[in-house]
């Protein structure tokens, strides 16, 4: 049975029933999980899932079902059971439904992908991350060696009542480890390329072989152990230099949640709470310094991140918009339903779903900072610092529900002093309000230093949707910062 007949089923069953507009999608993902704990495997899954999920308006108001069983009964049934939860949503809603308007397409795409992931073995995988482990292990101190590797193909025909037909075809790849070093109370850590599962990229399985694991699993290991002989971080008003994947995290927290258009709206307010972007901040709000540039980018020409597609789940083109121009707020991520709401004649395209039992929200593309325009290394920044103190790798964050007020330690800093990278510290935490945060930044690293990292694990929603984003960044100054308060007594 093809996949337009079973989209068929439901948009024709949608319409006799009543509905003014439809769409079905249809997705098969399908995923390999594996870990690695201590040289034993800590978890290994493959799995695959296939389903349509139905959302329809009717009397202007929402209603969405799904189903795993694509038979031609089982699709209309469903295809009903979208419209009559519209229908009773439509009695109770305040607010009627208006989509801003959108050309159908056809279209057919998948993103780059030179080493298809699912060619590879388990066998192979696992030999990888258990070899990555046993790096890690040799160095003396290392109590615990971890590594992950997270393995995606999630492919998806959309059809709308409108008459689009898309399809689109996503390999997803992501890999990373983490060395522990417990001594006395103290737990130390860190992570490589980035915490929290590594780098994830739209790429197939040459990511793997780009990062060069088992070359850095020596210097990650050492590290980790060598912190617990550095001093703690020191408390006060400091010249701080994030490093790249940080600063990525901060742009999460501090810029890519406040701009979703539902939070700002008050229609979502689950996993993140809502923002402190209201309405008349737009093009009225000074976000940060004149070199905070900031762009939310889906397209294929920003780079291979969790954000990049051709098509959103209402069938609307990836596109770049401009979020903070020069330091000023310039944009929000917005769905057809919600842009109107800014003025705007066209949704920018932010409308995505984790898979096909999960009706589509705002979700971030690639929410990027982008890179100074001036030739600039991070160690160049460094030797133009007096004073300071560079940090690196997450390793907590902790954000208001607003988005306002937050507070984020790192796993590793190192002092600065007269332009040189000097000892170590060991819990270095820094915190701020986001907008006097970002209007304290005075420099930031080109394009040689900028790196568009991966954030796989986004929630959001009720019931809980886990997506993945992309943020770009250079390494950056910031100046007159709080630092050492997450950490105090430890």
């Amino acid at each position: 049975m093809s996949m337009k007949q079973i989209a068929a089923w439901a948009l024709d069953t949608a319409a006799h029933r009543g509905a003014t507009y439809c769409d079905a999608r249809i997705v098969n993902d399908r995923q390999r999980g594996l870990a690695t704990k201590n040289g034993k495997i800590g978890h290994a899954a493959d799995s695959e899932s296939m389903g349509v999920g139905i959302r329809v308006l009717v009397n202007q108001a929402w209603g969405f079902a799904s189903t795993d069983d694509l038979s031609r009964e089982a699709v209309e049934r469903t295809a009903a059971r979208a419209v009559e939860i519209a229908r009773a949503s439509s009695r109770v809603q305040q607010h009627p439904i208006r989509l801003a308007p959108e050309k159908p397409v056809i279209a057919d795409w998948t993103n780059s992908c030179k080493i298809d992931p699912f060619s590879t073995s388990i066998e192979e995988n696992l030999a990888l991350l258990m070899a990555c482990d046993k790096e890690l292990r040799r160095v003396e101190g290392v109590t615990l060696a971890e590594a992950q590797m997270s393995l995606r193909r999630y492919e998806q025909w959309f059809y709308s009542s409108e008459g689009s037909d898309i399809h689109q075809t996503r390999f997803i790849t992501g890999v990373g480890y983490d060395a522990y070093s417990f001594a006395g109370t103290e737990i130390q850590k860190r992570s490589y390329p980035n915490s929290f599962g590594g780098q994830y990229q739209n790429k197939g399985y040459e990511l793997i072989e780009e990062l060069r694991l088992l070359e850095n699993a020596g210097r990650t290991a050492e590290e980790a152990v060598a912190l617990h002989q550095a001093p703690q971080c020191p408390e006060g008003k400091y010249t701080i230099i994030l490093g790249s994947s940080q600063l990525g995290l901060q742009i999460h927290e501090s810029i890519g949640h406040p701009i979703e258009l539902d939070r700002v709206l008050g229609m979502e307010a689950n996993f993140a709470g809502t923002s402190f972007l209201t309405l008349d901040k737009l093009r009225n709000l000074r976000y940060g310094s004149e070199i905070v540039n900031v762009v939310a980018d889906g397209t294929e020409a920003h780079g291979p991140g969790l954000g990049t597609f051709a098509y959103d789940d209402e069938g609307v083109p990836a596109q770049c918009t401009p979020i903070i121009t020069h330091g000023e707020f310039t944009g929000y991520l917005s769905s057809r339903e919600t842009a109107g709401n800014i003025g705007e004649q066209r949704s920018n395209g932010c409308m995505r779903a984790e898979g096909w039992n999960r009706i589509p929200l705002i979700r971030m593309t690639n929410v990027s900072i982008l890179p100074g325009a001036k030739p600039l290394t991070l160690e160049q920044l460094i030797a133009d610092t007096d004073d300071g103190i560079y940090m690196e790798t997450n390793r907590s964050w902790s954000i208001d529900d607003k988005r306002y007020n937050f507070q984020f330690g790192c796993e590793a800093g190192w002092e600065i002093k007269n332009g040189k990278r000097g000892r170590m510290f060991k819990n270095p935490s820094y915190s701020g309000i986001t907008t006097e945060f970002w209007n304290s930044m005075d420099a930031i690293c080109s394009r040689d230093e900028w790196r568009l990292w991966g954030t796989p694990n986004c929630g959001k929603g009720q019931p809980m949707q886990t997506m993945g984003t992309g943020h770009g960044a250079s390494p950056a100054r910031f100046r007159n910062v709080t630092v050492g308060s997450a950490y105090k007594g430890t």
